[in-house]
């Protein structure tokens, strides 16, 4: 058994100060710092100095990071961004595909599907995000338009165990077939992006079974109060809405307001991390189109946003300097949220008795110390 004592631990409700976390593989138990002298079977202490004992992040929209991308379809890619953005906080993601060939999306699929079982050194794998190629041409973003196409449940069927999340434009779904071929896959969230939707038509996929939005605000119909758009249906029903809060792709003056009425239980704060992530400034590929990336964004040559350079832990921070959230309400965007969204908050995504022992470790400025997967540390800062 092992101990992180000295820390102030990152509940659902409350931030406890005086407590020790008790853990293995699993966490154990949470105690009062004076019974540790009544345990004996301590084989480890890991003194927090003060700092936070947090659920493991999760990420649930990241294309790549460290030079890598979920497209180059090996085991080295995958490996790489696992341990890279361990290094940000996170201890469980999805693996993002985009809009390519269909032969350059089933080899990323078959890679993360043959990848799953196997022991990458960071993150773990809890399924793929699957983005495209079923969206708007309109609002492609940085998606490819040549590799566009109708929703196609045939396509997605050889990887329904493994599919978490699926964003496809509703208005392309002809009567509504691939909505209703999906319905009784409860495993796998339909997710509203790069779509031309209006509010009605997206109203109604809502109402039919889409419960997920994609990067909220990017790449869809935008608000206007004689035209609400996608946003608009998304302001008047309970989905989960995804946030990439870098304060390029939303305006920071706003996070407060939409979380506000998204309710801070459905935001799920995400990267959308591109392969430049964790990198240099320079150019970059994505999707075969040539990145320009700087301090603070990825570009496509027109300027486009392509994806994000975004951490998590600074997406944390952020919400933090501009909202007046609490830091175990923000803890919940990255981690609790995301759980319950992917249906895996019986072993992740809070610090619970007999969940699983993802754990991060950060200090006042969301600086992440210590990552800790199934009760090993994979990531940490030397002193």
């Amino acid at each position: 058994m092992k101990a992180i004592i000295n820390g102030k631990i990152i509940l659902e409700d409350v931030i406890l100060e005086g407590f020790v976390l008790l853990y293995n593989k699993e966490i154990i138990d949470i105690v009062k710092k004076e019974e540790l002298k009544k345990i004996d079977s301590i084989e480890e202490v890991v003194d927090a100095r003060n700092n936070y004992i947090s659920p493991g992040f999760i990420d649930l929209h990241i294309h790549g990071s460290a030079g890598f991308d979920i497209m180059d379809a090996n085991f080295e890619a995958l490996n790489n961004i696992s341990k890279s953005i361990a290094k940000t906080g996170v201890t469980s993601f999805l693996p993002t595909t985009m809009t390519m060939s269909k032969y350059s999306i089933i080899s990323a699929l078959e890679n993360i599907k043959n990848c799953m079982d196997k022991n990458l050194e960071g993150a773990k794998i809890q399924g793929v995000h699957m983005e495209g190629p079923f969206i708007s041409k309109k609002y492609k973003g940085a998606q490819n338009e040549k590799y566009i196409i109708k929703p196609d449940y045939e396509l997605i069927k050889p990887y329904l165990d493994i599919l978490r999340i699926i964003t496809f434009a509703p208005e392309e779904d002809l009567n509504y077939e691939f909505i209703e071929s999906m319905k009784k896959h409860k495993n796998i969230r339909l997710s509203m992006g790069h779509t031309n939707a209006t509010f009605e038509e997206a109203l109604k996929a809502i109402e039919r079974g889409v419960t997920y939005i994609t990067h909220t605000f990017n790449a869809m119909t935008g608000f206007h109060h004689r035209n609400p758009g996608v946003v608009g249906a998304v302001f008047s029903k309970d989905v989960y809405c995804e946030l990439i809060a870098d304060t390029i792709h939303v305006h920071k003056g706003f996070f407060q307001a939409f979380i506000d009425i998204n309710k801070k239980h459905r935001i799920i704060l995400v990267t959308d991390s591109m392969r430049a992530g964790c990198m240099k400034c320079g150019e970059y590929e994505l999707g075969g189109q040539r990145v320009v990336v700087d301090e603070k964004s990825a570009r496509l040559e027109d300027g486009t946003l392509a994806g994000s350079i975004l951490k998590l832990n600074e997406a944390v921070r952020n919400i933090r300097d501009y909202t007046d959230y609490k830091l175990n309400e923000i803890v919940n965007m990255v981690s609790l949220n995301q759980a319950r969204a992917i249906n895996i908050d019986d072993k992740l995504g809070s610090i619970e008795k007999g969940k699983v022992a993802d754990l991060v470790i950060f200090d006042k400025n969301i600086n992440i110390l210590k990552t800790i997967v199934e009760g090993n540390a994979v990531y940490e800062v030397r002193n």
